[in-house]
């Protein structure tokens, strides 16, 4: 007499003891691999939280005028750091040292070209000499202190060409290098600028060149206040002194020099 076949015993498939049906089984895998994959992710999102915390360490946002943010980084009354200090340095000496007899103005979106009258500044000799408007307003990046803005006014007066505002010719800066601020006190730096100042005749077709080289001290000022309604020399004034540094000294290169 044959012995009834036994029944097949249904397949063991991550069970200990007892017997699991597949469907169930592989429901345990799936779910245990979702569970893993979750860890993982986790992981993973701490590291990157972790290292997004070390990045922002420092960092806070503003609002901008225009409605957006920025991040930005939190420094101290008297600390500035080294891009905007060259930045300030380099956008200062450009607005500064180019001389023509034009005015670029934005009027509805369009840039409108005018003839400059420029500004009468009295010079060291007494005598009344114009400089360009653009220059005049670029000079509040100057500091007061000791007349500074006041004397470099007179002795650039002297020294722009008379036939700029004629049409006769232009001034142009040419930067060359400028070197890392050095620190030479709290909230005072300097900067080193090799440059030279080309002039052009009238048609542009001829220039001469004359070096240009600089020591800069920079020191860090108080950011103006700047009130929604005031008037156009003081928005000027908060617009050169919006980067938190003033120009205190101008020397020739050689001189300023650390040995």
């Amino acid at each position: 007499m044959l012995k009834p076949k036994s029944k097949s015993q249904p397949l063991r498939l991550l069970s200990y003891g007892q017997s699991t049906s597949a469907p169930v089984a592989i429901t345990t895998t799936v779910g245990a691999v979702a569970g893993i994959l979750s860890l993982l992710l986790q992981f993973v999102n701490f590291g990157a939280n972790s290292a997004a915390a070390k990045y922002m360490k420092g960092m806070t946002f503003v609002q901008l005028q225009d409605g957006t943010t920025a991040a930005a980084k939190t420094l101290g009354p008297g600390e500035r750091t080294n891009e905007t200090i060259k930045t300030f340095v380099t956008n200062s000496m450009v607005k500064l040292f180019n001389w023509d007899g034009i005015i670029n103005t934005d009027e509805n979106g369009k840039l409108i070209q005018k003839v400059d009258k420029g500004v009468e500044i009295e010079t060291e000799n007494g005598d009344r000499r114009k400089i360009p408007s653009d220059v005049w307003e670029a000079a509040f990046t100057l500091s007061e202190n000791q007349d500074f803005r006041a004397s470099f006014l007179k002795t650039l007066a002297s020294t722009i060409p008379e036939g700029i505002f004629s049409g006769q010719g232009t001034v142009t800066i040419v930067t060359n290098y400028i070197s890392e601020p050095r620190k030479i006190s709290q909230g005072k730096w300097e900067v080193d600028i090799i440059a030279s100042l080309v002039t052009f005749n009238s048609e542009r077709n001829k220039s001469k060149g004359l070096p240009f080289n600089k020591t800069i001290t920079i020191a860090a000022v108080d950011i103006p206040q700047n009130p929604p309604q005031t008037t156009d020399i003081a928005q000027k004034v908060y617009k050169a002194k919006n980067s938190g540094l003033e120009i205190i000294q101008i020397v020739d290169y050689e001189l300023g020099k650390k040995k």
